[in-house]
C-alpha cells in the first residue's frame, strides 16, 4: 500500500487538471517517468486511479502504454532515481507558466493568426481575378501564405489539441485542418505524427522520420524538386491510408477532401473568373508555394541526430533533448509554420500541447534547465542543415541510421 499511496499522490500533485489538452500531455510524461518506479503488479491500479480523475480525457496510446511495460523495472541506484525526477521537475517549471498564462497567451495569439489567414482569403481570390500581373501575383503571394498558415501551422496545432480546451472541438478542429484544408485523413494523420513520431521520436523503426525518406531519387530532385508535387502527393497518400478504416471513417474523408478541393476550385472559377486550366494551376502554385521548407524542416531536426533502438532508449528528457533540433528564428517561417515546428521544436517534443505561442513563452526556461542539467540544447541555422544534407545525403537519406547508445543513461 505504501507503493500506491506513493504514486497516487504525487500523480495528483504534479499533474493538476488545469485544459484537456495540456492535462493529456503531462498524462503521458507520468507514465514514462513513474513507470520504471511502479512495481509491475501496480501499473493497472495506477493507471485506473489516475483515470478516475481525468475520465473525460482521451485514452492514453496503445504505444504510450506498450512503452511503459518495456520500462517496468526497479531503480538500481541513487544516480538513476535522481534522473527519473528531471522531467517532472522541467514540467512543473513550465506548468507553472501555462498556469499563469492568460487564454490569449496559451490559445489566443495562434488562433488570431489562423483567423487572419481565413480573413486575407478573399482578398486573394480578387486579386487573382486582376489583369494586372503585379495584383495577381500579390493575390496568388496572399493566397499562397494564407495556406500554408492554414494547412501546416492549422493541422499541426489542431493535431495536438492544441486550438481548444474542449474535446469535441478539439476533434471537430482536427477534421476541419486535416481533412478539409490538408487533403489528408486525420486518423492516420494524428496516429503517425503524434502517436508515433512524438510517442517514439527517433527511435528505429517507429519514429525515426523515415517516412520522410525517398532513397531512389538523388539529391537534387528530392531537396529541390519533388518537394513541389506535395499537393499532388498528399491526397493521394491520403486515400491509400483509407485501407482499413470504418467506413464512417473513410466516407468523411473523400467528402471532406473533396469539399476542400472543390471548394477552392469553384471560389478561382467564379470570384476569380478563372478558366479550369488557369484555376488548376492556381492551386498547384499556391499550395506547392512553401512545399520546399516544408519537407526540409521535417527533415532537418531529426535527422542526422541520435537514434535510438526500441529495447534501449533513453527516458524521455534524454531522448528529446539529444534526438530533436531547434532551428533559429524565421519571420516568414514562424507565422506560417508556427515556432512548434522551427525554432521551438526541442520544447515542442518535450511538451507536445502547448500552442506555438506558449512554446516560445517556456523556450527561455527550457533552454536554461537543460543547459544547467548539462543536457545537449541543440541549434543550427537552416543553411548550414540543408548545406549537411546536400553534402551527406547519401548517408543521412539513404542508408540506414546508425544507433545511439547513451551510456549510464540507457
Amino acid at each position: 500500500m505504501g507503493h500506491i499511496n506513493k504514486v497516487y499522490c504525487l500523480k495528483v500533485t504534479v499533474f493538476p487538471a488545469q485544459s484537456q489538452s495540456f492535462f493529456r500531455e503531462l498524462e503521458f510524461c507520468a507514465f514514462i517517468y513513474l513507470g520504471s518506479d511502479i512495481h509491475p503488479s501496480l501499473a493497472g491500479i495506477t493507471i485506473t486511479l489516475f483515470h478516475q480523475v481525468s475520465s473525460s480525457m482521451q485514452k492514453v496510446p496503445e504505444e504510450w502504454t506498450e512503452r511503459e511495460r518495456e520500462m517496468e523495472q526497479p531503480v538500481r541506484s541513487g544516480g538513476e532515481e535522481d534522473r527519473e525526477t528531471l522531467m517532472m521537475e522541467l514540467t512543473r517549471l513550465v506548468q507553472k507558466t501555462v498556469k499563469e498564462s492568460s487564454w490569449w497567451e496559451r490559445r489566443g495569439i495562434d488562433c488570431s493568426i489562423l483567423a487572419m489567414a481565413f480573413i486575407s482569403l478573399p482578398a486573394a481570390f480578387l486579386l487573382l481575378g486582376s489583369s494586372q500581373v503585379v495584383w495577381f501575383a500579390l493575390g496568388l503571394l496572399v493566397m499562397g501564405v494564407a495556406h500554408a498558415v492554414i494547412t501546416v501551422k492549422g493541422t499541426h496545432l489542431s493535431s495536438h489539441g492544441a486550438l481548444s480546451e474542449s474535446a469535441v472541438w478539439g476533434q471537430f478542429w482536427a477534421v476541419f485542418f486535416i481533412e478539409v484544408c490538408g487533403s489528408f485523413t486525420a486518423r492516420a494523420g494524428v496516429k503517425a505524427h503524434v502517436k508515433m513520431h512524438h510517442a517514439h521520436t527517433n527511435v528505429i523503426g517507429l519514429g525515426d522520420s523515415s517516412t520522410w525518406k525517398v532513397p531512389f531519387l538523388p539529391r537534387i530532385m528530392y531537396l529541390f524538386v519533388a518537394p513541389l508535387t506535395v499537393p499532388i502527393i498528399t491526397p493521394i497518400v491520403a486515400m491509400g491510408q483509407l485501407k482499413g478504416q470504418p467506413l464512417w471513417a473513410v466516407v468523411r474523408t473523400v467528402v471532406c477532401v473533396s469539399l476542400g478541393v472543390y471548394s477552392q476550385y469553384i471560389l478561382l472559377r467564379c470570384v476569380s473568373g478563372l478558366e479550369c486550366g488557369p484555376a488548376l494551376l492556381v492551386m498547384l502554385l499556391s499550395r506547392a508555394m512553401f512545399s520546399l521548407p516544408y519537407i526540409h524542416v521535417n527533415i532537418f531536426q531529426h535527422i542526422g541526430l541520435p537514434m535510438f533502438s526500441p529495447n534501449r532508449r533513453p527516458k524521455r528528457i534524454y531522448q528529446m533533448s539529444h534526438g530533436v533540433l531547434n532551428l533559429p528564428r524565421n519571420p516568414l517561417l514562424d507565422w506560417t509554420f508556427g515556432h512548434s515546428l522551427i525554432n521551438c521544436h526541442v520544447e515542442h517534443h518535450l511538451f507536445p500541447s502547448l500552442s506555438d505561442n506558449m512554446c516560445l513563452k517556456v523556450k527561455p526556461i527550457v533552454s536554461r534547465y537543460l543547459k544547467e542539467k548539462s543536457l545537449p540544447y541543440q541549434e543550427d541555422s537552416y543553411l548550414s542543415r540543408l548545406s549537411l544534407f546536400f553534402h551527406k545525403y547519401q548517408e543521412l537519406m539513404v542508408c540506414a541510421p546508425p544507433i545511439t547508445e547513451l551510456v549510464g543513461v540507457q
